[in-house]
């Protein structure tokens, strides 16, 4: 429906898959951006430049994959549209359970939209960039950052961006009074964990936080700066599933995905329970927090000596290992 871009032009693409490819006779040149380390892992696997974040401007097209978060699709939209050149177009991609749809009737609302189709439960539309950016600051306007809680920096495409989990909030009040040492915090997101930790501990040497989306990081390398400052803090960008941890702890507490994608995946969980294993020092702590049916005693069954509960509610456990 749109010709291909031209081999000596510059396409910067939001939110490719993994397994993403060229289709044929696309010779343009690729500029892929991936904020989750796994998917990120995977185009630079592939010989891609991918990228964390956007950069630059005087892009001749941008393609915006849409994810499940609806700020932050309208985001990726905005920044596309600031990074592309006057006269160019930007094409938006996704499934109806991504809310291409509802995005397209937004967009619909702010500017032109220059063409549609939709198949097999997918949505494509464009348009093409003016020298107006008004669409861009309403949709910026629309989602900006956050401050929950008063004081926990976040913005739109986090894991419960608007408000603190409440099996994160369950894990920090049941947090030991004996906290020392090296400490990791296993898929941090924007640091409210780690936060907590820190206000509990006296005596840490080493807090180390590991997220594998790279906004959240950035999110909770700026919060600890703010409301743990004193505490030697280090913020990695990272999959734990896939990269190993170097360092040793004392105690890791984690409240591990079980989603990928809108399904279920306990095997995240189960995955991360071996990696905190193989991160602990002997006689280390693990702490966790999960859904009360997640099948997680086994797994620590088989990787801990002694494991049990320390508490529920009647939605979520807090489970306790040691190796």
């Amino acid at each position: 429906m749109l010709p291909l871009p031209w081999s000596t032009e510059r396409v910067l693409i939001f939110n490719p898959p993994p397994g993403f490819r060229a289709p044929t006779g696309f010779r343009a040149a690729l500029f892929p951006v991936q904020d989750f380390r796994p998917f990120f892992l995977d185009l630079v696997k592939s010989g891609y430049p991918a990228a964390s974040e956007a950069s630059g401007d005087g892009y001749d097209l941008a393609l915006v994959l849409c994810g499940r978060h609806r700020g932050q699709n309208e985001l990726w939209v905005a920044d596309a549209l600031r990074r592309v050149k006057p006269g160019s177009r930007v094409v938006i991609a996704g499934g109806k359970t991504e809310g291409a749809a509802s995005l397209r009737k937004r967009l619909g609302g702010l500017m032109e939209i220059e063409g549609h189709a939709s198949k097999h439960h997918g949505v494509v539309f464009w348009l093409t960039r003016s020298d107006d950016l008004a669409a861009a600051s309403a949709l910026e306007a629309a989602n900006p950052a956050m401050l929950v809680e008063g004081r926990f920096r976040t913005a739109p495409g986090m894991f419960s961006h608007d408000r603190v989990d409440a099996g994160s909030r369950l894990l920090a009040g049941n947090l030991p009074a004996d906290i020392k040492g090296a400490v990791a915090d296993f898929g941090a997101g924007w640091g409210y964990l780690s936060v907590r930790v820190a206000e509990r501990a006296a005596g840490l040497s080493a807090l180390d936080l590991y997220e594998a989306g790279f906004t959240a990081s950035e999110a909770a390398k700026a919060n600890l700066a703010v409301l743990a400052p004193d505490v030697p803090a280090r913020v990695f960008w990272h999959d734990l599933l896939s990269e190993k941890v170097e360092r040793r702890y004392d105690l890791v507490v984690m409240n591990p995905p079980f989603h990928q994608g809108r399904a279920a995946e306990p095997s995240i969980g189960e995955r991360m329970i071996q990696t905190a294993s193989a991160a602990l020092k002997p006689g280390g702590r693990l702490l966790l927090v999960a859904n009360r049916p997640l099948p997680y005693e086994a797994v620590l069954q088989a990787k801990f000596a002694r494991h049990g509960e320390i508490c529920r509610d009647e939605r979520f456990k807090i489970l306790w290992a040691i190796r």
